[in-house]
């Protein structure tokens, strides 16, 4: 079994409807005391001016230590601090000139999930393989904060190619808070495509093709999104 939160990197191309409106990329190095795992998106498109800076701290068994988010939100600026404090979990957000704090019930197996963040993806496929897909949570970075349960459903495997060679595809959908993300997975627990609930919107690896295409290209214009950022 691969060694489940091994230092890396990934780039990855945000998608539309089929059209590319952004990049995000994520890198996690090894400490002393664990993992440092960091994240950035840009989306630029019609609506949706986006961009996300995000640093973690994971201990040694890939469970959130600390996390400090800054994003900017058609031009309103959005920070996120997310620290464990004794049995719960302290979650301090400013958005639209007002900070709150909120204490959230503290979980080991929880991510902090901003919108179109493969570093966040990336580490919950590690938790779920340490976890056995079970006791997995979502901070959610909107409004004054919440946290809901990840439930995995595994699917068959699929095929496909990164670098243009074959690669056997994972296939797992994660519901959260009601909306499902298909997660798209390699051998060594990589992630490689994300579909996300946000309407059209998938994550995906750069140089990765998933064979056939998750789901059909939508006509631009028959989904409208409604725009997919934290806020308060």
């Amino acid at each position: 079994m691969p060694v489940a939160g091994a230092a890396q990197s990934a780039s990855f191309e945000i998608a539309q409807n089929g059209h590319a409106v952004g990049t995000a990329s994520f890198n996690v190095t090894a400490t002393a005391e664990g993992y440092d795992s960091s994240s950035l998106v840009k989306v630029a498109m019609q609506g949706l001016d986006y961009a996300l800076s995000k640093n973690e701290r994971l201990s040694s068994a890939n469970q959130l230590e600390h996390a400090q988010l800054n994003a900017t939100v058609n031009g309103e600026a959005v920070n996120v601090m997310v620290a464990p404090d004794s049995a719960q979990m302290l979650v301090n957000i400013s958005a639209n000139g007002k900070s709150t704090t909120t204490r959230l019930d503290a979980h080991a197996g929880a991510v902090l999930l901003a919108d179109f963040d493969p570093g966040a993806l990336e580490t919950l496929l590690t938790l779920a393989v340490t976890q056995n897909n079970r006791d997995l949570w979502a901070i959610l970075p909107k409004q004054t904060g919440s946290i809901e349960p990840v439930r995995l459903a595994t699917y068959p495997d699929q095929e496909g190619t990164l670098d243009g060679k074959p690669i056997n595809v994972h296939h797992l959908v994660a519901t959260i808070g009601g909306a499902n993300t298909d997660l798209f997975s390699g051998p060594e627990n990589q992630l490689l495509q994300a579909e996300l609930p946000q309407a059209g919107f998938a994550l995906i690896r750069k140089s990765f093709i998933l064979k056939p295409p998750a789901k059909p290209v939508v006509p631009m214009g028959s989904e409208q999104n409604t725009t997919p950022a934290p806020s308060s």
